[in-house]
């Protein structure tokens, strides 16, 4: 990743950085990719924020004569009540599957932002101070991503109950090495601008120039790229919850309903998959916005 920069002082830099990201993000914007992509992802945000408490249904009630109805128009026993059916003790299965893109959407954007803070303050410090201090972060960095997801997920979450929180910390330091070697290679070419060494000459100490030159320089393109990293929170936290080791029932999240619909696959097979449309279009939806932010980025790094 690089970041093209005018280097002729110390408030150029803020402005050029403004500048580039007002450009990407317009670029991107313009795009019929990214409009698309916008467009369903607030739809299913707005849809997840509000039908659950409009609709006045307990998503975890139970009325076991209201089971196993399929969604609208399949069958002959479907009901304009559940739209997309129910599951086999009646729940409905329109708003379990908004209640389950609530907690991912929590889980993937708060797992985003621990791995961002984490990563790129390490990387920050790595990159800027370089020395002793850079060799421990970059073996921390290095043991980090020797472990693999799976097998810390289990250590963590297996022995005790999974609560939001944990499912947070435990996804959120797995994926933070990545976002820590960016910083520090970026930040290591950065040190040596004359904006840094004028501000130096001007008394500034190490960490002025770090919070008010460098972190608001070089945030806005990790930031664009962090947007792909949500969708991928997304698809593991529904993995951790498919393996019994996400949020507990009878609190619904994609990864628990996916395998309770599993049982059910060939009489009922709603349950499993209304939750994974939902999950998939908003991973889509995400991905159009992401790629569309990393192709402009692209072309007008590249362009300048």
């Amino acid at each position: 990743m690089s970041v093209t920069l005018a280097t002729a002082g110390p408030a150029v830099p803020h402005r050029t950085s403004q500048s580039i990201s007002r450009r990407i993000f317009a670029k991107a914007a313009s795009t019929p990719g990214f409009r698309i992509g916008l467009a369903v992802f607030v739809v299913l945000a707005l849809a997840a924020a509000l039908y659950p408490e409009l609709s006045g249904i307990d998503p975890t009630k139970m009325n076991v004569k209201a089971r196993l109805l399929p969604p609208l128009l399949v069958g002959s026993n479907w009901s304009w009540a559940h739209p997309l059916g129910t599951d086999q003790i009646g729940r409905d299965m329109l708003v379990r599957s908004l209640v389950g893109l609530r907690y991912s959407f929590l889980i993937g954007i708060a797992s985003v932002a621990v791995m961002l803070a984490i990563g790129c303050a390490l990387g920050t410090i790595a990159g800027y101070f370089g020395g002793r201090i850079d060799a421990v972060i970059m073996r921390l960095t290095d043991a980090q991503l020797s472990i693999p997801m799976i097998i810390l997920a289990i250590a963590v979450l297996g022995v005790s109950r999974p609560t939001i929180p944990a499912i947070i910390l435990v996804l959120g330091v797995s994926n933070w090495p990545v976002y820590a070697r960016i910083m520090r290679s970026i930040v290591m070419t950065e040190r040596q601008r004359e904006y840094v060494r004028a501000a130096k000459i001007g008394g500034a100490t190490d960490l002025r120039i770090i919070v008010t030159l460098l972190l608001p320089l070089l945030l806005p393109p990790v930031l664009f790229t962090s947007v792909l990293d949500v969708a991928r929170m997304m698809i593991f936290e529904s993995t951790l919850g498919f393996l019994g080791l996400g949020v507990q029932p009878p609190t619904p999240t994609f990864g628990n309903i996916i395998a309770d619909g599993r049982k059910y696959l060939i009489n009922a097979w709603w349950i499993a998959t209304m939750p994974g449309m939902f999950l998939g279009l908003t991973l889509t939806s995400i991905n159009l916005m992401g790629a569309s932010l990393e192709r402009a980025r692209n072309a007008i790094h590249g362009g300048s």
